[in-house]
Order: structure tokens, then sequence, then C-alpha cells
């Protein structure tokens, strides 16, 4: 199978500070999307591999654009997320973000052996979707526990599935809750 993509887009955030406190280095988080065609819009189909395996591509390109996305910063965390259309199901969202698609991804931005959250739901053009973020080599590491907010005006349309991989360069501003730190993560947390 190949997946056929519609366009890409990209969103940046760019955070100098907040609470009216500079941080020693900006918050920049990403989002890489690409929207694709759904093979199985309208109609139910048991093995869903085919698109499994086909996002390893998609996988490559959504990477190689987030992470000109974030240059000149190296990634520390990641996410993915997917909106289905509501021709679709669920389940075809999640098809296209297992770890077929994430691989490249880690390998993109130079490892990665965190579990990579994610989250999908079915929705129409406009539906707003929270992706989550957290620290790429460990999941614990509380101040990197974040998310990015995406709305895409004209997708996806019932036949399509919108994808988005996010990054960020460093935890949230003005991180001070706790828990294991960056620099504690080394080992503490495997890939899942």
């Amino acid at each position: 199978m190949q997946i056929r993509i519609r366009s890409f887009h990209t969103f940046i955030e760019h955070k100098l500070l907040e609470a009216g406190q500079r941080a020693d280095a900006p918050l920049r988080k990403i989002a890489a999307v690409a929207i694709i065609e759904n093979p199985y819009a309208g109609r139910y189909v048991e093995d869903l591999k085919p698109l499994i395996e086909a996002s390893a591509d998609l996988g490559r390109e959504l990477a190689a654009l987030a992470v000109r996305a974030i240059e000149p910063y190296p990634a520390e965390s990641y996410g993915k997320a997917a909106i289905v259309g509501t021709a679709g199901e669920q389940e075809h969202a999640n098809a296209v973000l297992t770890t077929t698609f994430a691989d490249p991804l880690r390998k993109a931005i130079g490892g990665g052996t965190a579990w990579i959250s994610s989250f999908t739901k079915r929705g129409a053009p406009g539906t707003v979707i929270d992706v989550p973020l957290a620290y790429k080599d460990a999941l614990y590491v509380r101040s990197h526990y974040d998310g990015m907010t995406i709305m895409l005006p004209d997708a996806p349309q019932a036949d399509e599935i919108a994808v988005i991989v996010c990054l960020a360069n460093r935890g949230r501003l003005n991180a001070r809750v706790g828990g294991l730190a960056r620099d504690q993560a080394k080992g503490q947390d495997g890939l899942s």
C-alpha cells in the first residue's frame, strides 16, 4: 500500500517567557502534520497491517519535516496524534501511529528510548486535538510533561486522516514541581 498525501502543515510555537519570568532558553514546540487519504474510509477492514507497514515512509517524511522545524534546537520531547475523518474508525488513526511509524522519528532526532505519548480521535475539519509531549528518554521526567494544541481548518475531510508529530526542545518554562530530573533519567525508562 502507498499512502496518498494531500498536504503537509507545520506549526511553530516559540515561547520566551512565562509569568513575566524569562527562561534561560526558549521553549520551541513544533508540530508537523500530514493530511492523508484514509484507504479504509467508509468500510470495515479486519486486517490493518498494510496501513501499518505503509506508515514507515510517512514517519520518515514527517520526522524530516519536524526536525527542520525545530532547528536550531535538538529535540528533547516528542508526541504523536491523529484525527480520523468521520467516514473512518479511530482504529485507522491508531494503525498509522504504531512503532512502525514512530521508529523513523526516533532515528531522525538521534534516539529516544521512551514510549511516545499519543492521542487519537474522530473528527471533522476544525477539530481541536491536544498532542501530549514527554521526555524522549524517560517517560517520568515531569518537567517535560506538556502538549501542543493543533487545529486544522480544512482537515480531516471525512475520508482523510490528519497525522501529527510534535517535538519540543526542552521542558516547560519555569518547571518546578519536582520528580525525576532530565539529567537523572538515563536508564530509567525503556522503549515500550
